[in-house]
């Protein structure tokens, strides 16, 4: 009796995370799907009242699938498909988020992110196997520094910013901007790679120099594979930070032709603030690149994120 009690409550329970799991994802997913479907409405459709959540209705019945009204109308808007001979297509796409916004963004995420990875996995390699004099002083200070909001800074590097382009001759608003991304993001990924470089055995590095390797060809032949998925971590951190930041790129860039893709989205906001099918189709375009990164890395990062909560 008592064993099939305790089997009833084991069931209970799974049913019971699951019925939570199964509410938390419904409840995550819900402002992505409604921005889908309204990327994919006609304007009369997002306004009505009252509102529809298919726009498959007729006045005989709520919903036919044949009478639906989809549009790619905010699509078209975003991308500004133009005619162009000499394209491979025939056409090339004119819109700034596609031709200006989106490669600028991946231009400074990508620049940021492999740099932080860089030099987070040697200062991290260095702070796990190295004691030194101040080592946990600058730990801590490093530590305290990733607690300082990038806001709070804002006025002394806009301030920075305007001498360095009155005074330094090769000024360039995209290298100024790179460099904050990184003495932001770089405090907090010393840290995490700190993490995993100190979940692997030292054993490994001293077998390795035993059979013949200096220290830099067992850190690059045994260390960094071994540590590639929590800098890959990392990395994909950095790289969605970067992405999704829009102030800081806002008030430090100065040329149009330098913002990152949440300055188009913006700036398609004040342009568009009636038609929300175009605003729609510029967040899922945005956003597309971000979700696609995570498909294909989602295996290597939560590898890296379970291994260092659980060796850590």
């Amino acid at each position: 009796m008592t064993k099939k009690f305790y089997l009833n409550r084991r069931i209970w329970k799974r049913r019971l995370v699951g019925l939570a799991l199964l509410v938390i994802t419904v409840i995550s997913i819900f402002p992505i799907a409604t921005t889908i479907l309204v990327s994919f409405k006609q304007q009369a459709d997002i306004t009505r009242k009252p509102p529809v959540i298919f726009p498959c209705d007729t006045p005989e019945q709520k919903f036919d699938i044949k009478a639906c009204r989809w549009s790619v109308e905010g699509y078209q808007r975003v991308f500004a498909p133009k005619p162009d001979e000499g394209s491979l297509f025939g056409f090339k796409f004119t819109g700034n988020l596609l031709r200006i916004y989106i490669p600028n963004t991946l231009m400074y995420a990508f620049s940021t992110a492999f740099f932080v990875t860089l030099l987070a996995s040697f200062s991290g390699f260095a702070f796990s196997r190295y004691h030194f004099r101040g080592h946990n002083a600058l730990m801590a200070a490093i530590y305290a520094v990733t607690g300082v909001p990038l806001l709070t800074n804002i006025l002394a590097l806009y301030q920075m910013s305007i001498t360095l382009r009155k005074n330094v001759g090769f000024f360039d608003d995209r290298m100024f901007l790179v460099f904050v991304y990184l003495g932001f993001f770089l405090p907090i990924s010393v840290w995490i790679a700190k993490g995993f470089f100190d979940t692997i055995p030292r054993e490994l590095e001293e077998s390795a120099l035993l059979a013949g390797c200096s220290t830099l060809g067992a850190l690059f032949r045994i260390t960094m594979p071994l540590a590639l998925p929590g800098l890959i971590s990392v990395f994909l951190l950095t790289f969605v930070n970067v992405w999704n930041e829009f102030i800081v790129a806002y008030l430090l860039v100065t040329k149009n032709e330098y913002k990152p893709a949440m300055f188009g989205l913006y700036d398609f906001l004040s342009q568009n603030i009636i038609n929300l099918q175009v605003l729609a189709a510029a967040c899922i375009i945005i956003a597309a690149p971000i979700v696609i990164l995570f498909l294909f890395a989602r295996k290597i990062f939560f590898k890296a994120m379970v291994e260092g909560a659980v060796k850590g």
